[in-house]
Parts: C-alpha cells; structure tokens; sequence
C-alpha cells in the first residue's frame, strides 16, 4: 500500500469515510479506469477523486450516485450513502444528527448561541470559525454545509413540532458582525413564521430561571421515543432512560413558561432590528 492510499490521521478520517473510499477504488479499478478517467466522467479532478478514496474528503450524495452507475457497482455505493452523510458532523454530534432527522417534536433550548437549526450561513460560518482548537477552512466548509443540510427540518412532509427557547443574551450577542447579526435575527423572524414553529425568548430579567443547568434538546420519535441529548464543550449524552428525559421535559416545561410569549418574543426581535 502506497503512502497516499494509507488511512489518514484527522478529522475527516472516520472508519465509514475509509471503508467507502476503499470500495470506491475498488470499484474503480475493477471498471479499468485511472483517477483522472473516472473523475472527468462525474466532473472531479483526479486529486478529489483520491482525497474521496482516501476519506480526507465527504463525497456528496449526488457524486455517489454518478459512482455507483458509472462503475457499475449495483447499488453497493449508493446503500452507503446516509452512513457517508453523517460523517459530515463532528463524531459527538452524529447519533444526535440522525435522531433530529427523524424526530416529529423536536424542542431546543440554546443558551451560547442561536441554535445551528435556525442559524443563516454567514451566521454559521462565523461560529465555526471561533471554534477552538481552531478548524481548518474545509472542516468549516464541510460542517457549514451539514450545518444547513439539517434545516431540511421545517420543510419535511408530514411536518414536524418545533419549539425553541433561546436565550436574550444570545440575541444581543452580534457574532460575526453587525451585518451578519442583523441578517441571522431576520433568519429568526422568517423561520418563526412557519407553523409549525414555535420561538420563545428566555429574558435577562427574569427573576427566576429553571435552565441554570445548560442547554438540551428534547425529541419524539415516530414509534413514541422520547429522547434526550446534551452537549457541552464537544463531550455529548444521548439519554433514554426515561427518568431523565422526564425530568428535562419538565425542565423545559418550566422554561417555556417563564420564557416571553412567542408573540412577545417576535415583538422583541423586531425592536432589537429596529434599535441597531
């Protein structure tokens, strides 16, 4: 095995992402075509081609179907395609990624910043770049683009409940910049327009506050699964026991009740825009 076809030390060499590059080549090579061949048949270069092969790079969905008829490799590349999908997330996140794509309730509430559901993409991309350990430029890209993938959400037939309680200083907080904030409170005011969603604003001045603990998201399945998930600091929980996940239904139960209405909270991002 050549140095290039080693599998790679990082952030983007997952066990899924090498198995399917290690398919890939094999397909290809059986098909007798070079890199260069094959990529001027799916419209890659020869050098993303190998990154693909490799698992440095997440193919995208429509490049696994171009593959999989090109080669001739009956539908063995295309069955690998979601597995493929979720190495687009950060390892902590990807059992969380899968849930959230099934959920029919989904409730959210984000205390740091606005939550990556709701987030434009300037937004996202500025939240990206201050991550520390810093990431590289195709790390943020590639999740900017999960990122965005997942707001598939509010447009899903049959259409899910969703509800999020977001934090006042999370709104007051410009990230990326005057014009960047601006466009991510109007993002808000768009989404809060659908109706299957429900936005809800968690005041400085409250005097009482049930989320002192963090932030959480909740999820119902369409079997009746209530689930749990939190994350800080890149360490992250899915929880099952329903124990758990009862008492944070009644955590945010409790948050939602102290929060603005979703009609005084549209009035205090309207004013927010209106003010800067």
């Amino acid at each position: 095995m050549s140095d290039e076809d080693r599998k790679p030390e990082g952030e983007g060499a997952t066990g899924m992402l090498f198995v399917f590059g290690r398919q890939l080549k094999l397909f290809r090579e059986r098909a007798g075509m070079d890199r260069a061949g094959f990529g001027s048949l799916t419209g890659y270069s020869a050098s993303t081609i190998a990154a693909f092969e490799q698992g440095r790079r997440i193919p995208p969905p429509r490049f696994i179907d171009q593959a999989d008829e090109v080669l001739g490799a009956g539908e063995v590349l295309r069955a690998g395609k979601e597995e493929v999908a979720r190495a687009q997330y950060p390892a902590f996140f990807r059992d969380a990624a899968r849930l959230e794509s099934e959920a029919v309730v989904l409730h959210v509430y984000a205390t740091q910043a606005v939550p990556g559901l709701m987030q434009s993409e300037e937004y996202g991309r500025a939240v990206f770049a201050m991550w520390r350990p810093q990431l590289e430029e195709e790390v943020i890209e590639q999740r900017l683009g999960a990122r965005l993938a997942r707001q598939g959400i509010f447009d899903r037939r049959p259409s899910p409940y969703l509800s999020f309680v977001i934090e006042e200083a999370v709104l007051l907080r410009p990230l990326g910049g005057r014009s960047v904030w601006r466009g991510q409170l109007e993002q808000l005011l768009l989404i809060e327009e659908k109706r299957n969603v429900e936005v809800q604003v968690m005041p400085l001045s409250r005097r009482e506050h049930a989320g002192l603990a963090g932030p959480f998201t909740l999820m119902e399945m369409k079997d009746g699964r209530r689930i749990a998930y939190a994350e800080v600091q890149g360490d992250s929980r899915v929880h099952t026991q329903r124990q758990k996940v009862r008492e944070l239904e009644r955590t945010y139960g409790s948050l939602r009740a102290q929060a603005h209405t979703p009609a005084e909270s549209r009035a205090l991002i309207e004013k927010l825009l209106g003010e800067r």
